[in-house]
């Protein structure tokens, strides 16, 4: 019939032949005179893994609708779809295919809806010139343009959830992620995708499970290897039987993120599904808190694009033409403006294709299987589309996938929250009002370590320091009152000067402790050297000046009254310099090797890590308690070298305290509590050294047991050492007499010599006293011989005159040369000058009975000067 109206309208006809030809028109189907028809093969899935064709298909009706309606589009043609159920099964759509390839009318383009039946379709295409228009499918592999060299798709590649999540793993800081698939096409070239993503971002897929139908022993490894941030790829069917196993693992709280595609329906997981054995309500537990990430498939700003219409006026029409049906429950309802896009973009480009088509002499209604030309140009127009739909703006890139921004929703309190879009174009993240996060905040991808820095405790300081500030001000007191009195004899053989190094030292070393309590919590890291080598030096030197002068003074008292009696009397002159000399070399010997120290090997700060903590509370935390040292490279080796000398120093006083500990000597009066303090000092570094190196990690047991053994040190040495002195000036009013005998003299401009002088006038006068006591013995001794002499005599007298009167016997007695023998110890008396008288040698009161002279009546008294 075609062909007749063609012939009929070539050739010229007669008036009368009018009626009948016009007859003949009317009743004929010519595209001169009507719309030509071009015809769209369509796969629309109602059921199967994702039945996306219940909404889509009353979308691209509508469409098509409003497109033959259009006189600006196609003015010449009419779109007709035909389309058949593939239930989003390869194996069904491969018979419709070839129903739809083998029986009129030729279509022009072909529509296919999930991704596995678009592969089938896009790959066959190539072989028939068509080129494939789909609206629902996602897998990445449909991007492979040498596979698919027709193929374009106004639902965007699943690949465009990558660079989302990739930006939302930045944001929140993840570095180590999971994931989980279903084994099919799309979801393993989707991750292989994200693999790549992450890989240039730097973030590690640590765990990567994947399951065919039962995904109990995958979920089960992600809990093993501790995921936390997972990514799901699967249908929505799988994705039930995911989650139930999720609950059973309890994989879900505020310690996992899981990531989900988003085109599910809203109220998924509440579906009743006899596959998996969880309630809703386990279900709606497990499932809180997921983020999705979704094609932005609806326009979210109220313009007008290709169609005339808004998004909210499209959704309109199609509740409308759906009947009431429930959105959440109508499969491909999120998917339905791309369909309908789907159908303006193919609308657009057939008609931009006719004005070069008819320059290049061909007609879109010539198209057929073996016309490449035909397809070359729709698919150079489908290349270049560019328009506002209700799904937002359509545009393809070079492998013929759409371009849209994502949509990134969180589900909180069982329905889903917008919490931001991601423009993938421009890389740009923005958020839906506020950053909103369910709970607390996103968690991290493992469990957070928080390093937190332990300080000394602040009571601890504050109090250790009043006491330290009071010693200081008993250390100036002490050595005000010593300067003071110094010109006090009793305090003059103390040695003032080495006491004034006893007082600067201690001061020097209660000074120590305010460094020795500062800490990373008052000064910065860069600070903190100088803060360590103020430590190192205001001990070293203040155990060099307190310990030094002690050490000195003990040193000096063992010294002398240790030597032979020959060279004792040569070092009883107390030379002073000496002393300073001693303690100047001890106090150069610190200076030095704390100078090499801090030249060769200087103290910096290093931080010790302990075992991490876990705080109490939910909390997916652990705490990483870090301590601030003062420390160099070779600390142990230095150390060593320190303290074994000043231990050495400690023992040898020890040694000297204990020797001359019954030694009394005037030029240095206080020894005795120079031993003391020597005693105290010793004994409480030795034990303080080993204890402060055992508790280094402990702050607050290792700065009181140093820092209390320095002030118990310092306040027993200051109070040992000038306690006593104070005492006894105050008593005994010594330095007032002292200085009564200055104002006597009128002369103080030279404190020594007055002092000199008036030591010289005592031991004057003590050697007046001696003098005297020998005087009245030497009397004493002359009237004792004396009186022995005139005993001599009368005994001479009487012996005489009883010579005259014996008898023979005794003359013979007499005669015997050792009766006249004098007693032992009697010096021999010589001839005496005054002969006795008569009267005194008859005397009869000395006559005795025995002729011998008793020893009872000499007078004990003289006999003991007699001996004496």
């Amino acid at each position: 019939m075609t062909r007749l109206c063609q012939i009929l309208l070539r050739r010229s006809v007669p008036c009368y032949s009018l009626i009948l030809t016009l007859t003949l028109l009317l009743s004929c189907s010519c595209p001169a005179l009507g719309k030509k028809k071009l015809y769209i093969g369509a796969l629309f899935p109602m059921s199967g893994g994702w039945p996306g064709g219940q909404a889509c298909l009353p979308a691209a009706q509508m469409a098509l609708d409003l497109v033959n309606k259009r006189s600006d589009i196609l003015p010449d043609y009419e779109l007709e779809l035909i389309h058949y159920d593939s239930m989003c099964d390869p194996g069904e759509a491969t018979k419709l295919l070839y129903d739809l390839l083998y029986t009129e009318p030729i279509k022009i383009v072909l529509m296919p809806g999930c991704s596995s039946v678009s592969t089938l379709v896009a790959e066959a295409a190539r072989m028939w010139n068509l080129i494939v228009l789909s609206y629902g499918s996602s897998s990445p592999a449909l991007s492979n343009r040498q596979r698919f060299p027709t193929f374009f798709r106004t639902h965007p590649s699943a690949t465009l959830h990558n660079p989302t999540r990739v930006q939302l793993f930045q944001k929140w800081k993840w570095t180590k992620i999971a994931t989980i698939q279903q084994t099919t096409e799309v979801f393993t070239s989707t991750l292989d995708d994200l693999e790549e993503r992450v890989k240039e971002a730097g973030i590690e897929i640590s765990v990567r499970q994947s399951f065919l139908t039962d995904p109990a022993v995958a979920v089960k490894n992600l809990k093993r290897q501790d995921a936390r941030i997972i990514v799901g790829l699967f249908y929505e069917t799988e994705a039930r039987k995911v989650f139930c196993e999720v609950y059973k693992e309890k994989l879900y709280g505020k310690k996992y993120v899981w990531f989900l595609i988003g085109w599910y329906a809203d109220n998924w997981f509440k579906i009743k599904d006899p596959s998996i054995n969880c309630t809703v309500e386990q279900m709606t537990e497990a499932v809180e808190g997921h983020v999705t990430t979704e094609i932005v498939m609806l326009n979210p700003e109220t313009v007008r694009g290709a169609s005339n219409l808004t998004s909210q006026e499209f959704l309109a029409q199609l509740m409308s033409k759906l009947g009431g049906k429930n959105p959440e429950e109508t499969g491909g309802f999120q998917e339905a403006p791309l369909a309908y896009d789907a159908v303006w973009a193919l609308a657009l480009a057939l008609n931009k294709t006719v004005g070069p088509l008819k320059a290049k002499g061909h007609r879109l209604e010539d198209f057929n299987y073996n016309n490449r030309d035909i397809t070359s140009e729709i698919y150079r127009a489908m290349n270049t589309s560019s328009f506002e739909g209700v799904s937002g703006h359509v545009v393809f890139d070079a492998q013929g996938s759409r371009m849209a921004w994502t949509l990134i929703e969180q589900l909180q309190g069982g329905s889903y929250k917008k919490i931001g879009y991601y423009d993938s174009t421009k890389g740009n993240l923005s958020w839906y009002g506020n950053d909103k996060w369910i709970g607390s905040g996103p968690p991290a991808d493992q469990t957070v370590v928080i390093e937190e820095f332990r300080y000394l405790s602040q009571k601890l300081f504050v109090s250790v320091s009043v006491f330290a500030g009071l010693g200081i001000l008993l250390g100036i007191v002490c050595l005000t009152f010593n300067i003071y009195n110094s010109n006090v004899r009793y305090i003059q053989n103390s040695q003032p000067y080495l006491n004034n190094m006893t007082a600067v030292g201690c001061m020097l070393a209660l000074a120590a402790i305010f460094p020795l309590g500062i800490d990373g919590l008052h000064v910065h890291r860069r600070q903190f050297p100088v803060i360590c080598q103020f430590r190192l030096w205001l001990l070293g030197l203040g155990f060099s000046l307190a310990y030094g002068s002690m050490f000195t003074k003990i040193w000096w008292v063992h010294t002398v009254f240790t030597k032979k009696d020959e060279k004792k009397d040569k070092r009883k002159h107390l030379e002073p310099w000496k002393l300073y000399a001693t303690v100047g070399i001890l106090l150069g010997i610190d200076i030095l090797s704390l100078m090499i120290w801090q030249i060769v090997d200087p103290l910096h700060i290093t931080v010790e890590k302990f075992t991490r903590e876990a705080p109490k509370g939910d909390l997916d935390v652990l705490i990483q308690p870090l301590l601030e040292h003062c420390s160099s490279e070779k600390m142990n080796t230095w150390l060593g070298v320190v303290y074994g000398y000043k231990g050495l120093l400690l023992l040898l006083g020890i040694f000297l305290a204990y020797e001359t500990k019954s030694i009394s000597t005037e030029k240095i009066n206080d020894h005795r509590a120079v031993g003391m303090a020597i005693y105290n000092v010793a004994v409480l570094c030795m034990i303080t050294a080993p204890v402060t190196m055992i508790l280094s990690s402990q702050q607050d047991a290792s700065f009181a047991f140093a820092s209390l053994a320095i002030v118990f040190s310092v306040y027993i040495t200051l109070v040992v050492l000038f306690v006593p002195k104070m005492r006894r000036l105050i008593t005994r009013g010594e330095w007032q007499s002292d200085a009564q005998e200055t104002m006597k003299t009128g002369s103080s401009t030279n404190n020594n010599d007055e002092e000199k002088s008036r030591q010289l006038e005592r031991e004057n006068k003590e050697l007046q006293k001696i003098i005297q006591e020998k005087e009245e013995r030497v009397s004493e001794l002359r009237n004792q011989l004396s009186e022995r002499q005139a005993l001599r005599s009368r005994r001479r007298a009487s012996t005489v005159t009883n010579q005259n009167h014996s008898s023979p016997h005794l003359a013979i007695i007499q005669s015997d040369p050792r009766s006249l023998a004098h007693p032992p110890g009697y010096p021999v008396p010589t001839s005496d000058p005054h002969p006795i008288p008569p009267t005194f040698t008859n005397s009869s009161s000395l006559y005795q009975p025995d002729s011998k002279i008793s020893r009872n009546n000499c007078h004990t008294s003289r006999l003991q000067l007699l001996y004496k």
